[in-house]
């Protein structure tokens, strides 16, 4: 991240920053994905499709699709849906947060065209 006494990082670099920010979001979703495949298969006896279905449904914020029957299983979902929206937030945060720090740069160095224009 450049420094608010930094020129703006030209385009391509931007778009490069960007790209890891992306990266970095794919990586985590992968992550949160087979943490929930792993926990439906072998806390709910759910096939890999069954398992699958329900975390992907979790994660994108739906509910979930089968029953579950016994305890443990139900305290992973548990945990599991609070663990998927704090990733939602998160994802947001990583997502946004370029595109907000440009913009404050952007302000800033404008702001500061505008101060010694009329210091001189």
């Amino acid at each position: 991240m450049e420094h608010k006494s930094q020129a703006l990082l030209h385009r391509r670099g931007f778009i490069q920053r960007l790209a890891k920010h992306i990266g970095v979001s794919v990586l985590l979703i992968i992550f949160s994905l087979g943490v929930g495949v792993a926990g439906y298969h072998f806390l709910a006896d759910f096939t890999w499709i069954d398992s699958f279905l329900n975390a992907s449904m979790i994660l994108g914020g739906m509910g979930e699709v089968g029953e579950l029957t016994s305890n443990g299983a139900k305290i992973f979902a548990a945990f599991y849906a609070l663990f998927a929206g704090i990733v939602f937030i998160a994802l947001g945060g990583i997502l946004i947060a370029p595109i907000f720090h440009r913009m404050l740069h952007i302000l800033h160095v404008e702001s500061e065209g505008k101060h010694k224009k009329l210091d001189t």
